[in-house]
């Protein structure tokens, strides 16, 4: 194989309800979440696997040409690859969509392309021959499951491969309580149920969790490529897929018609961030939300917030903006926003004390937008989202769930044991391991922010503003580590401050509005974290000299979670060390030109690391700072593309 990605390097294509397809460039499921069509079924959650991938051959029916010819790879236990079809791997291209280019015995090529409809639980599958003039047999076998995207499929009686066949469309219902699955087919179908066994997931075998399973084909497709292209609709069987075939349109014209709108959409945004972000806006309710990341996290409070500013805000999707806020601000309670909507069933959980102060910065700065006219606010969504801003601030001032209230010097308190309110906020079992409890820095920089925007509309909030600004210059600075506290009045003792040097403090510079610390003692957080804590991929959570150092994110749950912010990098605090940076050499042109070329244009080679054209959760914290968790973060997008069109931006 000579391809310019590496063969375990992932693609995604994402379809804005919170389902995707997504896979590796060499063919190879690495991940139990990897699958061809991966459904919401209550959009963006209640998600499901539905079609996990395909085996696919080719072979001549030309007398004397070559025989079957896998073009489908799939890993095996104990660690067998067969069918080897990467062997026959010429080339792939993730852009427009992702499009693979096999050489078959003769020389002759074929070119398999995959685009996943917006809007729709879909996803369409095409191969050509480039050779039409001689005689070739394509067979597809679709392999399903129908699970939960974070559980397995084992082989038991109770899959149901009978295929229902009406107008053109087959489906397959191979649970009684799963979303059914629907097909069209420019070629014959022909029942033929076989189990595939021990499928073996090495992402999951790395990360020490349950990694075999068990995938259902009911039959096999078959297409002669001499008569053009192999065409192949796959779809869940759910409202948001009715559209589809209630068209009446042939394979043909559904295939075209989902080319040309993808095309269309994709060409709508000049750059591959750009392109990346509309991924992560997905439907919620009657407005939308934004998936923290692919391929295991729903809509989060927290992330969502932080990344519609450069996902939207800094892109001018303003329009997207504004349905995202205004469809979360109904759900308010008691001054805070949910951290996360389950996949399933529960109730939201409110456990960040920050989320709701990213919502207020977020709001504001679409309110900015509205009144510098970049875009029309209705009058009726502007009070919606003022309303929210309000309930938040007054839930603070007065008090609200696991301790979060205003202190009477100005600043918020936070924590109760046993909780994580923080974006640092691994947990396993009962052991918080970063509890961060007492005044975290980025809280009260982000409290701060909150109320300089309240104080605009409403005057009573300027007195806050000024006793916890005098607060936080008085009491954060830190002489002998000449930078700031990460936390003031730890575990809730007056006086008692964590020294740990973790990014936190960046945000009393920058990644916010309003600067809550500036000259030499700004300078000095930002050498700090330059010179303890910045990597190629952003920086560190935590300085290589602190107790508790975690140099990679590996092992067991346990071994990672206990890891995740002890050390572990995160490019999306990117943002607000570049734009620290920036601001404490001046903000001129020249400081921008330097920024871009010494710390964003490095960030921007990941781009064709890992998650194809996006950029990965998180990394390790020593070289060769190995890419973890999801590939495709979209915090992480949105802050370098908040970054690229607002921080470095030179008009």
């Amino acid at each position: 194989m000579t391809v310019a990605y590496d063969a375990d390097a992932e693609w995604l294509e994402a379809d804005g309800l919170g389902g995707f397809a997504s896979g590796t460039v060499g063919g190879v499921r690495t991940r139990r979440y990897h699958a061809l069509l991966l459904a919401a079924t209550t959009p963006p959650a209640g998600r499901f696997v539905l079609v996990n991938g395909l085996e696919v051959w080719a072979e001549s029916t030309a007398p004397g040409g070559f025989g079957a010819v896998p073009l489908s790879t799939q890993r095996y236990a104990p660690d067998v690859i067969h069918p080897r079809g990467l062997d026959r791997l010429a080339s792939f291209e993730a852009e427009p969509w992702p499009r693979w280019t096999f050489r078959l015995p003769d020389g002759s090529l074929i070119i398999h392309e995959l685009v996943v409809p917006r809007g729709a639980p879909a996803v369409y599958l095409s191969w050509r021959h480039e050779n039409r003039a001689q005689p070739v047999r394509l067979t597809v076998r679709p392999l399903l499951s129908g699970r939960d995207p974070h559980a397995l499929q084992r082989e038991n009686p109770v899959f149901d491969f009978t295929a229902q066949h009406e107008l053109g469309w087959i489906r397959w219902q191979p649970y009684l309580d799963v979303p059914g699955v629907v097909a069209t087919a420019s070629g014959s179908y022909l029942e033929a149920p076989l189990w595939y066994r021990q499928f073996l997931y090495t992402a999951e075998r790395d990360r020490v969790l349950d990694c075999l399973e068990d995938l259902a084909s009911p039959g096999e497709f078959r297409f002669e490529l001499a008569r053009g292209e192999a065409l192949l609709v796959l779809a869940a069987d759910v409202p948001e897929a009715a559209a589809i075939g209630a068209a009446g349109a042939n394979v043909d014209t559904l295939v075209w018609n989902a080319r040309v709108a993808a095309f269309t959409e994709r060409a709508a945004h000049p750059s591959r961030l750009a392109r990346a972000a509309g991924s992560y806006i997905v439907k919620r309710g009657r407005g939308l939300s934004i998936v923290a990341g692919y391929p295991w996290f729903g809509d989060w409070g927290r992330d969502t917030f932080i990344a519609v500013r450069g996902l939207c805000l800094a892109t001018e999707r303003f329009d997207d903006a504004r349905q995202i806020l205004t469809e979360w601000s109904g759900a308010v309670s008691d001054g805070m926003l949910p951290n996360r909507f389950p996949d399933r069933g529960d109730r939201p959980e409110y456990n960040a004390v920050d989320a709701s102060l990213w919502y207020v910065i977020a709001v504001g700065e679409l309110l900015d937008a509205a009144a510098t006219g970049r875009f029309a606010l209705a009058e009726g969504d502007r009070l919606r989202l003022i309303a929210a801003v309000r309930a938040i601030l007054d839930g603070y001032a007065r008090g609200t769930r696991y301790g979060i209230r205003l202190d009477s010097d100005g600043l918020v308190m936070c924590g109760e044991p046993g909780v994580q309110l923080t974006w640092m906020d691994a947990k396993v079992g009962e052991w918080v391991v970063t509890p961060r409890t007492g005044k975290p820095v980025e809280v009260e920089a982000l409290w701060l922010n909150a109320v300089a925007i309240g104080a605009r509309l409403e005057p009573r909030w300027r007195e806050v503003l000024e006793r916890g600004e005098r607060t936080f210059a008085a009491r954060f600075w830190n002489e002998d580590r000449q930078c700031l506290f990460d936390v003031l009045d730890a575990d809730h003792h007056p006086g008692v401050n964590d020294a740990s040097i973790r990014p936190n403090q960046l945000f009393a510079v920058g990644g916010l509005p309003r600067a809550v610390i500036d000259g030499e003692r700004a300078r000095r957080v930002v050498e700090t974290v330059e010179a303890r804590l910045w990597t190629p991929l952003g920086p560190r959570s935590l300085a290589s000299s602190e107790r508790g150092y975690a140099p990679r994110y590996e092992g067991g749950v346990r071994e990672r979670d206990g890891a995740y912010h002890q050390g572990t990098v995160w490019p999306w605090l990117a943002g607000a060390f570049v734009e620290a940076w920036v601001r404490v050499n001046g903000g001129t042109l020249e400081a921008k030109r330097q920024a871009r070329a010494r710390f964003y244009d490095p960030l921007l080679r990941h781009l064709d690391d890992a998650g194809l054209g996006h950029v990965s959760e998180i990394a390790d914290a020593e070289a060769p700072h190995t890419p973890r968790g999801c590939p495709f973060q979209a915090w992480s997008v949105g802050e370098l593309l908040r970054l690229d069109r607002l921080v470095l931006a030179e008009s």
